[in-house]
């Protein structure tokens, strides 16, 4: 397996529990390209972010497995020199724009602090670049924008803002940590569109972590499907939608509402399917206990 980003092989475990939260995970992901990270809430997704980005909570470690970004294996590197490097090569669009600002600090800042403590930019240059961030991302009237405070601006123009953020040092490779869940419908389709934009403008290698199956036909080219902290199916994107391999996602993909058939009943994942894919989990720990 190889690529712009590789994880091989990750566990990770809560500290005092034997068993894993992240069950033997692998997945490439190519320079330009969108992999989608899919399944229930608890599945595992934004924890194989924060484990590529370093910010796993202290209560959790990695107890096996690789993750290589941009050539460098980041499990061998001295911490201050793995958070350099994350940080001028990767970059998070979080879940919630209202929790993820400071809500005591104006705009500018938060958007200008990143190219200044990571790039060693000049506050003159960062702020120039900043407006032209605010602008790219379709914001109207970037100066007043720069000094406003979070709560002054609506959930669209906030999400907006940590977009431009994410994107102000032209990183590698962004998180995208369902970056539309706080969001309205009707905001969701434009932050959307937005990403992808600026995604393929700039070639950046992207995690899409979603429950949505919708989203992922639009923005990814590939997937992975989780339950339990573990990968049970990796596909392409029009592969799965035309003939999902394992139970589980075919489960997933009948659940989906069909927008183009309002009336029609929801069909929830059966019992007996999560009572299989539950049994592989637990399974997948025998034999790593085993093995260990």
């Amino acid at each position: 397996m190889s690529g712009f980003l590789t994880v091989d092989n990750l566990s990770c475990m809560l500290a005092g529990f034997e068993q894993r939260v992240l069950r033997s995970v692998s997945l490439s992901i190519d320079t330009g390209e969108v992999l989608g990270l899919v399944g229930e809430s608890g599945a595992g997704k934004s924890m194989i972010g924060k484990a590529i980005l370093g910010i796993l909570p202290m209560a959790i470690e990695i107890v096996e497995g690789s993750i290589v970004l941009d050539g460098q294996n980041l499990e061998k590197m001295r911490p201050a020199d793995r958070r350099r490097f994350i940080g001028a090569t990767a970059a998070l669009i979080p879940q919630d724009p209202l929790t993820a600002l400071n809500p005591s600090r104006r705009i500018e800042p938060q958007v200008t602090n990143r190219l200044v403590d990571i790039l060693g930019w000049t506050r003159s240059d960062a702020r120039v670049r900043a407006l032209e961030l605010l602008d790219e991302v379709h914001i109207d009237n970037p100066e007043r924008v720069m000094r406003s405070y979070p709560h002054e601006l609506s959930g669209g123009m906030r999400q907006r803002v940590l977009i431009a953020s994410a994107f102000a040092a032209n990183p590698k490779l962004v998180i995208a940590d369902e970056p539309t869940t706080a969001l309205d419908v009707t905001v969701q389709k434009q932050i959307l569109r937005l990403i992808r934009e600026l995604q393929q403008r700039h070639s950046t290698a992207m995690v899409f972590v979603t429950h949505d199956l919708g989203v992922v036909s639009k923005v990814c080219q590939r997937m992975s499907v989780l339950y339990g902290g573990m990968i049970v199916e990796s596909s392409t994107v029009p592969d799965f939608f035309k003939e999902p391999k394992h139970a589980y996602s075919r489960a997933l993909l009948a659940a989906t509402p069909k927008y183009t058939d309002p009336d029609a009943s929801l069909v929830p994942v059966d019992e007996a399917v999560i009572e299989q894919v539950s049994a592989e989990v637990l399974a997948a720990d025998r034999e790593w206990r085993h093995g260990a």
